[in-house]
């Protein structure tokens, strides 16, 4: 089988390697630069595959860099909370935020008050 034309997106070019196995066949492992994301063909215009039908390897949340990792973690404790109708946690950071706002203090300012 010959590959002919632009790979669907960019590759780590240090992380992908060829071999020649048994004095026949030549392996490729190509390492996408975006791991997290399916191509639809190995290269633009080809045969695009399904990727519905595709079955992800299982990934540990320790396989992910800090900031993606912070991400899913976020998502699954909001997705918990959901699940236990508790706030998210961007609705617990914002409850925390009305909580130091003295409303005692709010005055309140009537823009029409120096009106005839």
């Amino acid at each position: 089988m010959i590959i002919d034309g632009e790979l669907f997106g960019p590759v780590k070019v240090g992380e992908s390697f060829w071999q020649l196995e048994d004095q026949k066949t030549i392996s490729v492992l190509l390492t996408k630069s975006d791991e997290m994301n399916w191509w639809r063909s190995l290269v633009k215009g080809g045969p695009e595959i399904d990727t519905q039908k595709v079955e992800p390897e299982p990934s540990k949340l320790s396989d992910l860099d800090p900031e993606m990792r912070s991400t899913v973690e976020k998502m699954m404790f909001d997705q918990r909370q959901k699940q236990m109708g508790l706030p998210t946690s961007d609705q617990i950071q914002q409850q925390d935020l009305l909580k130091k706002f003295d409303f005692s203090k709010m005055k309140m300012v009537d823009k029409f008050s120096n009106l005839p």
